[in-house]
């Protein structure tokens, strides 16, 4: 099993900026890469970022590429998601996921969320 707990989700203006953190814990030697997710009120849930837990290459989804830049710290489990320049449209709950595979699976592992909320 691996535990997720993701922080630092808030209000924040449009053009500003928020870093993101997802705390693993217990059998991350077998992920092999996590990734970010966000859900906006009445929309599905749709891919952000994906960085791969060894070796460390990254993936952004065309509407953050950019903007935002993941990122890990194997020494303290955790994957960092910096979201800069930051407008409404990106108001969502924002979840890690983390996978053994290259792909990401409801049955993967998953955080709790956390709200970020983006003012015009």
């Amino acid at each position: 099993q691996v535990q997720l707990v993701e922080s630092g989700g808030g209000l924040v203006q449009a053009g500003g900026s928020l870093r993101l953190s997802c705390a693993a814990s217990g059998r991350t030697f077998s992920v092999y890469a996590v990734g970010w997710f966000r859900r906006a009120p009445g929309k599905e849930r749709e891919f952000v970022a994906r960085i791969r837990w060894s070796g460390g290459s990254t993936y952004y989804a065309d509407s953050v590429k950019g903007r935002f830049t993941i990122s890990r710290d194997n020494a303290k489990n955790t994957v960092y998601l910096q979201m800069n320049s930051l407008n409404p449209e990106d108001t969502a709950v924002y979840y890690c996921a983390a996978s053994p595979g290259v792909g990401f699976k409801e049955s993967d592992y998953w955080g709790q969320g956390t709200q970020v909320t983006v003012s015009s």
